[in-house]
C-alpha cells in the first residue's frame, strides 16, 4: 500500500519504511510526526481524496535534522564595481515512514524497534584456511625504479 502525503506545500509518495527528506519540522529526532493530509491511498482498493481522504494518517520517525547544499547567489554589475555573493543551504528533515493508517486509527506513540542486522557468522574449519589464504596471496607491490635523467637536447641553431 502507498499513500500521497502533503507536507510543506510539496507531495511526495510513500510506502512504509521509505526515507524522505522534507522542510524542517519542529519536532526532535527520534520523535513520531503524524501527516494528516493524506491525498490518495492506493494499493487493492485505491481512495483518492476530495481534497484529502477521511481518517487515513502516514506516522514517520524524525531521524534527524539535515543541512542542504550551498546555494551561490552571485549578483555582478559590469563596469559598475558591484558585485554581491551570497550563500545558502536549505534545512531539511530526514524521515522513516513507519505505517499508513486508515478508519482513523492512531499511529503508535514511540517508533518501532528495528529489527538489528545480524552479524556474519564467523567460518571454521577449511572455509576459514581458505579465506585466509586469499587474503595472504596479494601480489607484492612493485618496486618503483627511478627514472633515469634525459640526454641534454642539441641546442638550436640559429
Amino acid at each position: 500500500m502507498f499513500a500521497v502525503i502533503k507536507a510543506g506545500g510539496k507531495q511526495y509518495r510513500v510506502v512504509a519504511e521509505d526515507v524522505i527528506r522534507i522542510d524542517r519540522v519542529a519536532v526532535e529526532p527520534g520523535n513520531v510526526i503524524e501527516f494528516g493530509e493524506v491525498l490518495l491511498l492506493g494499493g487493492d482498493k485505491p481512495a483518492v481524496g476530495v481534497p484529502t481522504v477521511a481518517g487515513a494518517t502516514v506516522a514517520g520517525e524524525v531521524l534527524q535534522h539535515t543541512r542542504g547544499d550551498k546555494v551561490i547567489a552571485f549578483k555582478k554589475r559590469r563596469r559598475k564595481n558591484s558585485r554581491r555573493k551570497r550563500g545558502f543551504r536549505h534545512d531539511f528533515s530526514v524521515i522513516r515512514i513507519t505505517e499508513i493508517l486508515t478508519d482513523g486509527a492512531k499511529p503508535q506513540a514511540t517508533p518501532p524497534a528495528r529489527p538489528k542486522k545480524e552479524p556474519k557468522p564467523k567460518l571454521e574449519g577449511e572455509a576459514a584456511e581458505a579465506q585466509a589464504a586469499k587474503k595472504a596471496k596479494k601480489p607484492a607491490a612493485k618496486p618503483r625504479v627511478k627514472a633515469t635523467a634525459k640526454p641534454a637536447t642539441k641546442a638550436k641553431k640559429k
